[in-house]
């Protein structure tokens, strides 16, 4: 077996992250164009790789250390299917197994423990949406990029508790322990951070690494997967695997050849706000954590100096449309024009054109003065539960408004709705209350749902069950 020079290494790295190296022609150009590409391995030898009409096989792994994914999720996601749109095989690959043990990388202390039968179901649910994700993704994309060929049928996930189940320590550490150098492990960076801090690093999240390299491997020898994608902060984790697959081949073919690493940028926000769980904003996949409406209103509520970015790195829409948007959005900014594109397109990415019609026709309820086109069967599944409450008739039309704001909870109570009421910062349906009145038929849209709001922007829609 060869060895794998450290040194050489070590320039690879410095010279990879140099983005002036990327050859500027092919897909890795065309994604890092978008934004896409943070760091490549090998920059011209990973060009060479991907030309010519040769199919390569990329994966990109997900541990199930929550029940869904977030948006945080889907840049790498995005990244891997853009390959496939362009004929490349790809692989989603679940940490069934890696999800039990937690990635130091990009956190500042231990990960804490899950039980395995969390982790299982969390790979279930992660499983389903990631079908689900693919499949409005080459939706979305056949329709925006027509260039390419959407591939007929989504890719099957993988998981890798699938190659451990049943392994035994002492046999990983014969196949894995015996490759991996205890040099080349520390000078990972989510390796020595850890070591430096108060915290310290333990054993487990130590070996993490030959974990995924091992994944790696495993894909190389069983799928011939020649690329892993990952966010930035997993560089260290694919080097690992470049070098285990290097170190177990059996030939002499020079290692830079063989396997290559991508990694792409975390998504921030300007402010360096961060999407992700660690970070305690995660805009979730599942419309049960995160709403249709709040979804939505996220991406419309984009600051201008972040959503071209986003465009470019979540969307599919072609560089020629997104910069002729912009052009035409930096006229007239005030009128939101690319943050209404981005809200759309995300939201049918994730929820379908359903899921737009109905985070629209929210937002329309709750934020338009035009209220006479409200359809209710599109407004009630996208509002979030802090801002729709199920009612009886004889509820609706029995209580006073102001009993009514305070059952609903838009007031914290009856005399609070009273004060409300007198200050003029009462209203049904846009309408200011001028007395407490009891409500009828007449103040119903489209036969089910009356908003009621207090003061400007805090909102509650009624719908009669």
């Amino acid at each position: 077996m060869r060895c794998l020079n450290y040194q050489s290494l070590l320039f690879r790295r410095a010279y990879a992250t140099t983005s002036s190296n990327i050859q500027k022609h092919g897909i890795i150009a065309e994604l890092t164009e978008r934004g896409l590409i943070s760091a490549v391995t090998s920059p011209p030898l990973l060009d060479k790789h991907l030309e010519g009409g040769s199919k390569r096989t990329i994966y990109c792994g997900v541990d199930p250390t929550a029940p869904s994914l977030h948006v945080g999720n889907l840049v790498p996601l995005i990244c891997m299917l853009h390959f496939s749109l362009r004929g490349h095989n790809i692989i989603p690959l679940i940490g069934g197994a890696t999800g039990l043990v937690g990635d130091p990388s990009g956190r500042n202390t231990e990960r804490p423990a899950i039980l395995q039968e969390i982790v299982q179901s969390n790979a279930q649910s992660i499983s389903s949406q990631l079908y689900t994700f693919f499949h409005r993704a080459y939706e979305c994309a056949s329709k925006r990029l027509s260039l390419y060929e959407t591939p007929a049928t989504v890719p099957a996930v993988l998981n890798n508790l699938k190659w451990y189940h049943g392994m035994q320590f002492l046999d990983f550490l014969r196949t894995v322990g015996t490759l991996a150098k205890i040099q080349a492990m520390l000078s990972k960076d989510s390796v020595r951070s850890r070591l430096q801090s108060e915290q310290g690093l333990t054993f487990t999240e130590f070996t993490y690494q030959l974990l995924q390299a091992y994944d790696f491997q495993t894909l190389h020898q069983t799928h011939q997967c020649t690329i892993q994608i990952g966010g930035s902060d997993q560089w260290g984790n694919i080097v690992a695997g470049i070098e285990l697959i290097s170190k177990s081949a059996s030939t002499s073919e020079p290692f830079e050849t063989r396997a290559f690493g991508i990694t792409t940028p975390l998504l921030v926000s300007s402010s360096g706000e961060k999407f992700g769980k660690s970070a305690g904003n995660a805009v979730w996949i599942d419309k049960d954590r995160t709403s249709i409406f709040d979804f939505y209103q996220y991406f419309l509520r984009t600051e201008d100096r972040d959503v071209e970015k986003f465009l470019r790195l979540l969307t599919f829409l072609p560089i020629a449309e997104i910069q002729a948007l912009m052009a035409q959005h930096n006229k007239t900014p005030e009128n939101r024009q690319a943050q209404r594109v981005l809200a759309s397109e995300l939201t049918e990415l994730i929820h379908g054109g359903v899921g737009v019609q109905q985070a629209e026709a929210a937002t329309q309820v709750l934020f338009d003065e035009d209220l006479a086109t409200v359809q209710a069967s599109k407004v009630i599944p996208a509002l979030p539960s802090d801002r729709l409450t199920h009612v009886s008739r004889q509820e609706l039309f029995s209580l006073r408004v102001t009993k009514l704001a305070a059952h609903a909870k838009l007031t914290r109570s009856i005399s609070e709705s009273k004060e409300l009421l007198k200050a003029g910062g009462l209203y049904v349906n846009g309408q200011r209350c001028e007395t407490d009145i009891i409500l009828d038929d007449s103040h119903l849209l489209d036969q089910r749902l009356v908003i009621l709001r207090a003061g400007k922007s805090k909102h509650m829609v009624l719908a009669v069950s």
